[in-house]
C-alpha cells in the first residue's frame, strides 16, 4: 500500500500482550494510526522465562528496538536435552543462528512485556478496555467494550490470547482444548538452584510423564523453573501441593528434587495447559487474528511468543507490500498459517504413547475435554 494510504488507515489492536505490542510497534513504523485496547487496568505479566529466537531478535533489530530487548535478557548459544538423572541426550546450537546472524535471548515474561510497551508512543495503549462484542461491517469493524466505549476501525487485530473474543465471535466458536498437562512455573534465585545454573543455556530434563525446563535468567541472577506433567485434571487452575510435585520428580537428579523441596508454593504459577485446534481462516476484510488468538500452541517447542512476534512482522510486511488491506490480509495468512499449523501439530507430540496410556488409558487427552470439560 502507498504511504499515503497507510497514513489514513486506522487500526485497533485488541490485547497488549507480546503480539499486540509487537504489532503496534511494527505497524506504527509504517505510519499507520494505531490504538491498542487492553482489558487489564495495569499490565502485570506473571509466569516465567522464555527464549526469543534469532528470527525474533532480527525483527527487533529491524524495528530499532533490539537494544531495549537485549538490555533485559541474556544471550544463549545452545540448548540441551538430558535424561531425568542428568545424563545428556542431545546438545545443539539454537536453530536460525546462521540464517539471521543473531542468537537466542532468554528473558523474563514481565521484562519482555515492559520492554515492548516501553517503545510504544505514549497514549497508544488504552487500559481497562475489556472487549465484549465485535461487529464486522465489511469495510470496517466496531468494538464494544465493557466500560461502555465503542471504537470503529478500518482494521481490527485480535491479539487477545487463547480466549480471544475476536476469534470466538468472527472465526471459530470452538473452546480451547485441554492437553492433558499441568505446568508449574516459578522463578527462583540462581543461588537456590543447587549449582545447576552455570551458564546462559536452556536445559530440559525428561522423565516418564514429567519434563523439567530450566531457563537461566543470569542478568537477574535467577532461573525460570518449569515442571510440566501429564495429569487428567482439566481445571484451569488446579490445586497442587508440594508433595504432589515431589512425587512427579521422584527419580530425577537429586539437585532437581532439592529445588522442588525448597519451593515456596505461594510463588508457583500452576495451570492446566490448553491450546486450540487450527483455525481455518484468520481474517475478514476488516478483522484479523494474531498470536495465540490465531494459533495458541503448547509450550514444548517454545514458539508461542516467537510466533506472535513473527506474525506482527508478517502483517506489517503484507500491508506495506500489497495493494489493499484485503490483499494484505490474504498474504499475511498465506505467509504465516502453514508454519503455525505445523508448530501446533508438532507441539502436540510431546509425549510417548506409553506415557499417555499411563494417564489416559484408551483415550488421548483433548479427545473428550475442552475448556468447559464437555464435548
Amino acid at each position: 500500500m502507498q504511504p499515503s494510504d497507510l497514513k489514513n488507515l486506522n487500526i485497533a489492536i485488541v490485547g497488549a500482550g507480546y503480539g499486540g505490542a509487537a504489532a503496534a510497534k511494527a505497524l506504527s513504523l509504517l505510519g499507520v494510526n494505531v490504538n491498542v485496547y487492553e482489558q487489564a487496568n495495569r499490565i502485570r505479566e506473571v509466569g516465567a522465562g522464555i527464549g526469543l529466537r534469532p528470527s525474533t531478535m532480527g525483527r527487533f533489530r529491524q524495528w530499532g528496538i533490539f537494544d531495549a530487548i537485549a538490555e533485559a535478557s541474556s544471550p544463549s548459544d545452545y540448548f540441551e536435552v538430558l535424561q531425568a538423572t542428568a545424563e545428556p541426550i542431545m546438545k545443539e546450537a539454537w536453530p536460525e543462528i546462521d540464517t539471521f546472524g543473531e542468537t537466542t535471548h532468554l528473558i523474563h515474561r514481565g521484562d519482555f512485556i515492559d520492554a515492548l510497551l516501553g517503545v510504544l508512543p505514549e497514549g497508544m495503549v488504552h487500559l481497562g478496555h475489556k472487549l465484549e462484542t465485535i461487529t464486522d461491517d465489511g469495510d470496517a469493524a466496531t468494538l464494544t467494550f465493557a466500560n461502555g466505549a465503542t471504537v470503529t476501525a478500518d482494521l481490527v487485530v485480535g491479539a487477545e490470547g487463547i480466549k480471544s473474543v475476536v476469534r470466538q465471535q468472527l472465526f471459530s466458536a470452538k473452546d480451547p482444548v485441554f492437553s492433558g498437562e499441568h505446568a508449574h512455573r516459578a522463578v527462583i534465585s540462581a543461588d537456590d538452584a543447587h549449582g545447576m545454573v552455570t551458564d546462559d543455556n536452556f536445559r530440559m530434563y525428561i522423565g516418564r510423564g514429567t519434563k523439567i525446563y530450566m531457563l537461566p535468567l543470569r542478568h537477574r541472577n535467577q532461573v525460570s523453573f518449569d515442571i510440566t506433567v501429564l495429569c487428567p485434571d482439566s481445571r484451569w487452575t488446579p490445586v497442587v501441593t508440594k508433595d504432589d510435585l515431589l512425587a512427579k520428580v521422584d527419580g530425577f537428579d537429586e539437585r532437581i528434587v532439592n529445588i522442588v523441596r525448597d519451593l515456596d508454593m505461594d510463588t508457583v504459577n500452576i495451570r492446566a495447559v490448553y491450546d486450540i485446534d487450527p483455525v481455518d481462516t484468520w481474517h475478514t476484510d476488516s478483522a484479523v487474528l494474531l498470536g495465540d488468538a490465531a494459533h495458541a500452541m503448547l509450550h514444548h517447542q517454545g514458539q508461542g511468543a516467537n510466533s506472535a512476534i513473527l506474525d506482527a512482522g508478517a502483517l506489517a510486511d503484507a500491508l506495506s507490500e500489497a495493494d489493499s488491506v484485503t490483499q494484505a490480509l490474504a498474504l499475511y495468512q498465506a505467509t504465516r498459517k502453514p508454519e503455525t499449523d505445523e508448530l501446533q501439530r508438532i507441539s502436540r507430540q510431546g509425549w510417548s504413547e506409553d506415557e499417555l496410556d499411563d494417564v489416559f488409558p484408551g483415550q488421548k487427552p483433548g479427545a473428550a475435554e475442552t475448556e468447559s470439560g464437555k464435548q
